[in-house]
């Protein structure tokens, strides 16, 4: 698994060494961004080639281990056994290469969005418990947290809820979650235990830095206020003070009325403008000058079934590695910890 990765790094190592041979035909935009991609990929393609080397001198000497005299038998056994030690090692430092990869995003903040799907009533609940889990998760990491827009519904769910979170690696181990996340269980509302299937999307985006990894030209939004709705308390008041900003080159549409100020909410739907927007603009990378997301666990679409939390059988099951955890309490209560390892491990390695 770590060759195959490392294979396809390679080639497109190749592919980019070769585009630089030929500067001629690309523009100065063009050269720099194919030398920054030089720069990042060397390092892989020398673990490459010593990766390669160590399994193929391996290989030859398990050979001689089976196939030699017993003198010749003992010392390839000596020897086998430094190459496997050897071959640990390599692969930690390959491992912790890949793992560095994120480092450029370690002190970012990232804004997570819960939306209710399919299930009506029940997959609002459930919107309101993925966000309970989420926070103990980053409690349990001392980040911070934020919300920045809510819309509760009048039984103690959210059709929709964001908010930012604060924290080294926060980003490594949340992105992670973008995707579908389908609950099974009898909902409160159920009389005649009858299990039901709902489902809440995940987004999770990486902030952005005005004037610098985003800039938002004041000819490109349309900002449009109106008066504040929902399950009542905060969230109704008599001006109009929610904010919908629309960015007109994308379509985006954002809006907050969380707060009761028209201030509050306008900075708070710019920042998750400038994340969506530079969402975009990260995907849109990616996809032009790699196939790094096919190489990760899955996409991170919203499409995506990447979990279930089934409560009648006690079992959180993560599809993208086939992991089980059969004890539902301890995930919802945001001990993630064996979980996002795995996917951390299972995505690098």
């Amino acid at each position: 698994m770590i060759l195959k990765k490392l294979l396809l790094l390679k080639s497109k190592f190749v592919k980019i060494e070769k585009k630089l041979s030929c500067f001629s035909n690309s523009t100065k935009v063009e050269y720099k961004e194919l030398v920054k991609q030089y720069r990042y990929l060397f390092p892989f393609v020398k673990k490459y080639e010593e990766y390669s080397k160590l399994l193929l001198e391996i290989k030859d000497t398990l050979d001689l281990k089976l196939n030699s005299d017993s003198d010749i038998r003992e010392i390839a056994s000596i020897e086998y056994d430094n190459l496997l030690k050897k071959k640990v090692i390599l692969e930690q430092e390959i491992f912790s290469l890949f793992s560095c990869s994120d480092n450029k995003n370690a002190t970012k903040s990232v804004i997570m969005e819960i939306r209710a799907g399919t299930g009506g009533e029940e997959a609002s609940l459930f919107v309101n418990d993925l966000y309970k889990m989420y926070i103990s998760f980053i409690e349990k990491n001392k980040w911070k947290f934020e919300i920045l827009n809510s819309t509760p519904t009048g039984i103690g769910g959210y059709k929709e809820i964001i908010f930012e979170v604060h924290g080294n690696n926060v980003w490594k181990n949340l992105k992670f979650e973008r995707g579908v996340h389908r609950v099974q269980r009898v909902p409160e509302t159920e009389t005649s235990d009858r299990v039901h299937t709902s489902t809440v999307t995940v987004a999770v985006l990486l902030t952005a830095k005005e004037n610098i990894d985003i800039m938002i030209k004041p000819d490109d939004i349309r900002i449009d206020t109106y008066r504040a709705s929902g399950a009542g308390g905060q969230h109704v008041n008599k001006t109009d003070s929610a904010i919908r900003i629309t960015h007109l080159k994308s379509g985006i549409i954002v809006t907050c009325q969380d707060e009761r100020s028209q201030i509050k909410n306008k900075t708070k739907a710019f920042k998750i403008l400038m994340a969506k927007l530079y969402e975009k603009k990260r995907l849109n990378y990616e996809n032009k000058i790699s196939n790094e997301r096919k190489l990760q666990i899955g996409t991170g679409d919203r499409s995506e079934k990447i979990r279930t939390y089934n409560f009648h059988q006690n079992r959180v099951t993560d599809h993208r590695i086939g992991y089980s955890e059969h004890n539902i309490n301890k995930i919802m209560n945001g001990d993630l910890f064996e979980l996002l390892n795995k996917l951390i491990k299972k995505a690098i390695l």
